[in-house]
């Protein structure tokens, strides 16, 4: 069960620069120990950027990505990862597949792109400063 997100803390997060929703997903992810995407019947959603590079977006909480779900994405639903998971699984697969990771993206903004390997690294390094 993911923590409880009020419209004030939504609007407010969602008001942040692109590396201050890195660091809030950081936190929030290394606390509940949980990642979310959007998934349709045919799988995750992919991005691909301005330079043609495939990202997976992920954020810290269900709603965030819900706010995603808009322009031809209406049928898709949040898809919880659990980060025994993300570790295992989605870090070697993504990395394989040579897919980026789109972390907190807004609708007017991309968030920061990172590969799954440095994601992984950044949330297990909260882990070691005493994030669990």
């Amino acid at each position: 069960m993911t923590y409880k997100l009020t419209e004030q803390q939504r609007t407010r997060v969602q008001e942040r620069d692109a590396q201050e929703r890195f660091d809030h997903f950081l936190e929030k992810t290394a606390d509940w120990e949980e990642i979310w995407s959007l998934a349709d019947a045919n799988g995750c959603v992919m991005l691909t950027t301005d330079d043609g590079e495939s990202c997976l977006p992920v954020w810290p909480h269900p709603d965030y990505a819900l706010d995603w779900a808009t322009e031809g994405w209406e049928d898709c639903e949040p898809l919880k990862i659990d980060l025994e998971s993300w570790f295992e699984r989605w870090t070697p697969g993504l990395e394989e597949d040579e897919i980026l990771v789109a972390v907190f993206p807004r609708l007017d903004d991309e968030g920061v792109l990172v590969s799954s390997r440095e994601l992984s690294a950044a949330i297990e390094a909260l882990f070691g400063a005493g994030g669990d």
